[in-house]
């Protein structure tokens, strides 16, 4: 295998917990897919929420699926500046001290007092993936990206090996923009 990962903008988003979709949705709430997503079982949802942070707020924002076991909001740095809220760079996952917003759905909000979290740009892989491309779980490698507008590299790119993963690498709107990265493949440099 070459050393070549598909590299995927990843926008805004939202996960919830069951309580969480009840609240903003109603008793019977169930997520209904929009789109299914790259990683598999996982999917856009129809269902949308305001995220509003203390100092403007982001409507529309989608909910992926299925639900989680812990809230969390994903945005870009610059979501979180119009937010007013500080940037969290972390995992997926990583929400412990990381700001708060509040969430508003048609049927009631919730107050959430952390999981404002901008992702750490990462490659998704299966264990057999990390083996052929000679990658481990938590290490830390960088991305080229070779194009004809702005080619780049991306440092710090967090490698997270899971079964139930499909390779890719996620990066979010700010990161696309700044490398004029639509879905494309980069080369994993060690």
């Amino acid at each position: 295998m070459e050393n070549k990962v598909l590299v995927e903008t990843s926008a805004r988003h939202v996960h919830v917990t069951k309580e969480t979709l009840k609240i903003l949705f109603g008793e019977n709430a169930e997520l209904t897919v929009k789109k299914m997503l790259s990683q598999p079982g996982q999917f856009a949802s129809e269902q949308r929420v305001e995220i509003v942070g203390p100092k403007k707020s982001i409507a529309n924002v989608s909910i992926l699926g299925p639900c989680r076991s812990a809230n969390q909001v994903e945005v870009s740095a610059t979501d979180a500046r119009t937010l007013g809220v500080d940037i969290a760079i972390r995992e997926s996952g990583d929400i412990q001290g990381t700001p708060g917003c509040k969430l508003v759905g048609p049927c009631g909000e919730v107050e959430l007092k952390e999981g404002v979290i901008v992702a750490k740009r990462h490659i998704h892989a299966t264990p057999e993936d990390a083996k052929a491309l000679g990658l481990k779980d938590k290490q830390i490698v960088s991305v080229k990206i070779t194009n004809d507008y702005r080619s780049l590299i991306f440092g710090d790119v967090v490698v997270r090996v899971r079964p139930d993963f499909k390779l890719a690498m996620h990066i979010d709107t700010d990161e696309s923009n700044a490398g004029f990265v639509g879905n494309c493949y980069g080369e994993i440099i060690l």
